[in-house]
Parts: structure tokens; C-alpha cells; sequence
């Protein structure tokens, strides 16, 4: 898929298939993740993919938005070392993954879970050591229905030179 295409075209996934995702078809995605910009090329992620159907239950039955990530065969974890930029250095992985995903042909959704007082728990469920902060989740999986929420037009959010007040 062309790159501006996959931009354009990715929309948030909520609804699965089970079929599996081939291995090496979650290392690509994940390996788009960790080549993401990183401020001071720090690279502070690690991630931590979940196929094991009853961790994705308990992972959905934690995160308060997520209760699809136990019907998607993945889930993928985005943590970051805490360090300055972990939140933007992880959010970059996390979009990366998200559009690698869809240039596969897969669906995905992004989870938040930074700011979530959840966030520690889920942390600790996948074995995450108390030096690094679980940025996102995403489930991924073949799209059933994917979301055609609509997006506003880009005369409504560009300005040039200034913002200019709607």
C-alpha cells in the first residue's frame, strides 16, 4: 500500500475476526514500531505482543475502552522506560504500529492507557518492571467492521501563518 493511501485510508478497528496473524507478519509491524522517531534517538520502548486468548480477557476486562481486546488475536503493549519523552516517543511507535498494521491489511485500535489509573496494573500484568510506564495498547486483527467515523474537512483545522480563531 502507498504510504499517503495508508494514511489517509487507516480508521480504527472494533470488531475482529479470529483467524490468526501469521508471526512474522506481527515481528513487521513491530519492527515498524521500534523504527519510529524517538527524541535524542533514545529509544525507549519495548513491546510486548498478547495472543494468549485468557491474558487478552483479563487485559479487556482492565482497560475501561478496550473490552474488544479480548475478541482480537493480538495485542500489542507500547512501554516505555520513563524517561522525559517516553509519552511522545511511545505515541510515535504506537502510530507506526497502527499503520503498519493497516498497510497489512489488518485492523487495529489504539487504547490509551498512559493517564488511565489502570495503567500500572496492566503494566504489571504483562511483566513490566516499575522503570517503564505502558504508553498504549493496540488489538489487531482482521478487520469484521471497521469505524467510518468521519473526520473534519482540513479547512476547518488549517491556518497558515497564525491560528486563526472559528
Amino acid at each position: 500500500m502507498e504510504a499517503i493511501e495508508c494514511l489517509k485510508t487507516r480508521r480504527s478497528t472494533r470488531s475482529y475476526r479470529t483467524d490468526p496473524v501469521p508471526r512474522e507478519v506481527i515481528e513487521d509491524i513491530i519492527d515498524c514500531g521500534r523504527l519510529a522517531a524517538t527524541g535524542n534517538n533514545v529509544q525507549p520502548w519495548r513491546f510486548v505482543v498478547v495472543t494468549d486468548p485468557a491474558k487478552r480477557a483479563e487485559i479487556a476486562r482492565i482497560a475501561e475502552y478496550g473490552k474488544f481486546i479480548k475478541d482480537a488475536p493480538v495485542c500489542v503493549a507500547v512501554l516505555c522506560e520513563n524517561v522525559k519523552l517516553y509519552l511522545e516517543d511511545g505515541s510515535n511507535a504506537m502510530q507506526n504500529i497502527l499503520l503498519a498494521a493497516h498497510a497489512h491489511g489488518l485492523g487495529s485500535c489504539w487504547v490509551c492507557a498512559d493517564k488511565k489509573p489502570y495503567a500500572p496494573l496492566l503494566a504489571k500484568l504483562i511483566g513490566a518492571p516499575d522503570n517503564f510506564n505502558l504508553v498504549a495498547l493496540a488489538a489487531i486483527g482482521w478487520a469484521e467492521k471497521t469505524s467510518n467515523a468521519p473526520k473534519k474537512p482540513l479547512s476547518e483545522v488549517l491556518d497558515w501563518e497564525q491560528f486563526q480563531m472559528r
